[in-house]
């Protein structure tokens, strides 16, 4: 309820409500009132009732990936933690993902604990962060995480691949969140996804946060280091969640053009053209 009253005090939240679902049909928000009043886990991700639906989406996603393949854990990442209030949300909707679906979570934010460093060069928006920004109180956060949860502190140059080299098959990546705001922190934030294929499940679902503001482009920023991310590496390419939004109960939630896909084109279940798979056949009405 804290949560709830602290986020009713803002007045991005009040324009965003105002914005993403007052312009969605007037039955979908009615019926959306007594999912979150009565509505299962499940069904509160469906219709966006849950705090930040793109955690909602993307830990049930990753959850439904991991049971259909037999696992019992995946591994969830957030480059960037900031002020800590993502992670925590992470951690909470896990909690509530985990007996829906039975897959547990291990959880790892990446962060500096000290804010941003000194931006670079105009690739890292200096005109929307400084260094200093989105400090946290370390021994607080550490202090309020669950046992399934931690932070990796230090350079992601000098943090990101021995972790990557920690990832196990048995509970593969299911599920990154991007929030490191600069170019050149993101080229190393990347790294995540370059360890063996089967540790990551064939798709992972990745948020990415600073693609919003007037003057984030293709041409800084996190967008630049995806862009130069899929150039360089032939079987793994981050491309937008181009489903995603055909699926959705509400279709004007800004969050939907955050979600991306990591393509593990060299995973086995996507490589192995040998495979024995089932024949499919198309009906055709017309020849019945």
């Amino acid at each position: 309820m804290a949560l709830l009253t602290s986020l009713l005090r803002r007045r991005d939240i009040w324009k965003r409500i105002g914005v993403e679902r007052l312009t969605e049909p007037l039955h979908l928000n009615a019926i959306a009132l007594g999912v979150a009043l009565a509505g299962s886990t499940r069904a509160k991700a469906a219709f966006d009732v849950l705090v930040r639906q793109q955690h909602a989406y993307g830990l049930l996603d990753a959850a439904d990936a991991a049971r259909r393949r037999g696992l019992r854990r995946v591994t969830v990442v957030e480059l960037g933690v900031g002020g800590g209030a993502g992670l925590l949300n992470i951690c909470d909707l896990a909690r509530r993902v985990s007996p829906a679906t039975g897959i547990e979570f291990d959880i790892v934010g990446f962060d500096t604990g000290a804010g941003l460093p000194p931006p670079t060069d105009h690739r890292d928006h200096p005109e929307l962060y400084s260094a200093g920004s989105f400090p946290h109180d370390r021994d607080a956060l550490e202090r309020a995480l669950p046992s399934n949860a931690r932070i990796v502190y230090g350079d992601l140059r000098e943090t990101i691949d021995p972790f990557v080299a920690t990832l196990s098959p048995d509970a593969p990546l299911g599920f990154a969140t991007l929030d490191v705001d600069y170019y050149t922190s993101s080229q190393y934030a990347l790294r995540l996804f370059l360890g063996d294929a089967r540790c990551y499940l064939p798709t992972v679902c990745v948020y990415v946060d600073d693609v919003h503001e007037r003057t984030h482009t293709r041409f800084a920023g996190e967008l630049l280091a995806i862009d130069e991310f899929n150039a360089e590496h032939d079987l793994r390419k981050l491309d937008v969640d181009r489903s995603l939004v055909y699926s959705r109960v509400f279709k004007h939630a800004e969050w939907l053009q955050h979600m991306y896909r990591l393509h593990v084109f060299d995973h086995p279940e996507r490589s192995d053209v040998r495979a024995e798979r089932a024949v499919e056949v198309a009906p055709n009405p017309y020849l019945s």
